[in-house]
């Protein structure tokens, strides 16, 4: 059996934990599953930032990841792997951050370019893993999970702001 692609479903016993944190067959089933949790992250934070005030991402992302955090170290003894690609729960919640302080980034270009910036950004960082975000995989069990993509979705959002600041990004 190769390790680096999950079993067939047929051939493990249903884990609903592992369904969660893989969000069913996003995870289990499509290629560059790390890319399709981000995209649903990314309607998660189109969401959020339309939604609810400015405060709000790191709140709602703090009361999600926690629980995240659980469901990823569930995930890894259900499919007796560290850190399986096929969980993208990790990618979901940590998304969201690259949009922090939204109503200044909201004047630097259009929602779209934004939304597209911080999507590849976040992708890049959490790919690259650059600035000691790999080392935070070596967190025990789901923290490891989650730390490096929330670590990753902190330097998109630095990088983001930065690039406003500059005026790299088109204006509304």
């Amino acid at each position: 059996m190769d390790p680096d692609r999950p079993p067939h479903p047929a051939t493990t016993r249903f884990n609903l934990w592992v369904e969660i944190a893989c969000l069913g067959p996003i995870g289990r089933r499509l290629p560059a599953p790390g890319t399709w949790g981000s995209v649903v992250g990314l309607a998660l934070a189109v969401w959020l930032t339309r939604a609810l005030p400015d405060g709000w991402i790191a709140g709602v992302t703090l009361g999600l990841a926690l629980p995240a955090v659980w469901l990823c170290a569930a995930a890894e003894r259900g499919l007796g792997r560290a850190d399986p690609g096929e969980v993208i729960i990790d990618e979901v919640v940590a998304m969201p951050l690259c949009f922090l302080a939204w109503s200044r980034l909201e004047a630097a270009a259009a929602p779209w370019v934004l939304f597209a910036v911080g999507f590849a950004l976040f992708r890049l960082f959490d790919i690259a893993k650059p600035f000691g975000i790999a080392r935070l995989q070596r967190l025990p069990g789901g923290w490891g999970v989650m730390a490096d993509d929330i670590a990753a979705a902190l330097a998109a959002c630095g990088s983001l702001h930065a690039l406003a600041a500059l005026g790299w990004l088109g204006g509304p």
